[in-house]
């Protein structure tokens, strides 16, 4: 498979914490397309054992899931003392107070739902560089 200069490999992890399968799928193909390995957690809970064993660049987290919630994660990130990696919320719920919450816990990017795929790798480019040529 070849890909486009506009589009090189990249390296790195992104732990996806998303509850519904389908985007899930879709989601992570396109992120293994680009080179990104990548770890799926359905639920907070999930997320942060997984945090705990993995150290990812960047946290794909939707907000409403079953369980514990995309804020209940990120609070928990904070009370633990964990490395936090970059945060991307991805969630339907856009409002102000979402957004305001958002900023309080130093959110990379929001990215309402639904999404364009091509937006939301635009996104993840931008926060995860790809990794500089050796000369």
């Amino acid at each position: 498979m070849q890909q486009s200069d506009e589009h090189e490999r990249r390296s790195g992890s992104i732990l996806v914490v998303e509850d519904e399968a389908d985007l899930v799928w879709v989601v992570r193909f396109n992120l293994e397309l680009e080179g990104f390995r990548t770890f799926v957690a359905s639920n907070g809970q999930s997320a942060l054992q997984l945090l705990e064993e993995v150290n990812p660049d960047l946290m794909l987290l939707d907000l409403m899931m079953p369980v514990m919630d995309g804020w209940g994660v990120l609070h928990e990130i904070r009370r633990r003392g964990l490395a936090r990696p970059r945060v991307v919320v991805v969630s339907a719920r856009t409002g102000p107070g979402d957004r305001a919450r958002a900023e309080d816990y130093a959110v990379d990017a929001f990215v309402a739902k639904p999404f364009d795929m091509e937006d939301l790798l635009r996104t993840i480019r931008s926060l995860l560089p790809p990794p500089r040529r050796q000369e």
